[in-house]
């Protein structure tokens, strides 16, 4: 009698560590950090973002940094600003339809060239990715640590289905349960 309640011991054992598995294994889903500002690195992002909605239950995109002015609208009037962010607002890009490669820009002409291929190949344009993203279902965190040292307000962030401002332990609680974890 003692062997089989040593073997029902192993069992429930075994079956506790199953469910210590299972609880902790990692969701289908995918997360990303998305830190260049640059106009070929948000590319590759939101194709990877797009192409992953339709793979994955969700893609969540965590905006810092330098990429963060891709997401300004630049149909839209910034609330008052001190100096320092009044100088942030003027040198970095106003919305993804400025953005620059990080290669070749040629003082421009690489950036309007890569445009014109795009369109030519029928490649979607970053404002389409984006819009695209939306209607996929893609979540867009935006670092309010960095919105805070830029002097960026979500009153002049585009209009997005699923844009939330969030703080870093937002995303890690978001990455570590994500099957695929990226930075761009």
């Amino acid at each position: 009698m003692s062997e089989l309640i040593k073997l029902q011991n192993q069992i429930d054992g075994l079956r506790a560590e199953i469910d210590t598995l299972k609880a902790n294994a990692p969701e289908d889903k995918l997360s990303m950090v998305v830190y260049s500002g640059d106009l070929d690195s948000l590319l590759a992002a939101f194709i990877i973002a797009t192409g992953s909605a339709a793979m994955f239950e969700q893609v969540t995109m965590f905006f810092t940094f330098w990429a963060i002015p891709a997401l300004r609208d630049p149909n839209k009037t910034p609330p008052p600003k001190n100096f320092i962010a009044k100088m942030f607002g003027m040198m970095l890009p106003k919305g993804s339809p400025a953005l620059k490669l990080s290669k070749m820009n040629m003082g421009g002409a690489g950036t309007a060239l890569m445009k014109n291929l795009m369109k030519e190949k029928n490649v979607m344009s970053l404002e389409k990715l984006i819009k695209t993203a939306g209607e996929s279902g893609v979540k867009i965190f935006i670092c309010e640590m960095s919105m805070d040292l830029m002097g960026f307000s979500s009153k002049e962030m585009i209009d997005y289905p699923d844009l939330k401002l969030a703080g870093v332990a937002k995303f890690l609680q978001e990455a570590g349960t994500s099957k695929v974890s990226l930075f761009i």
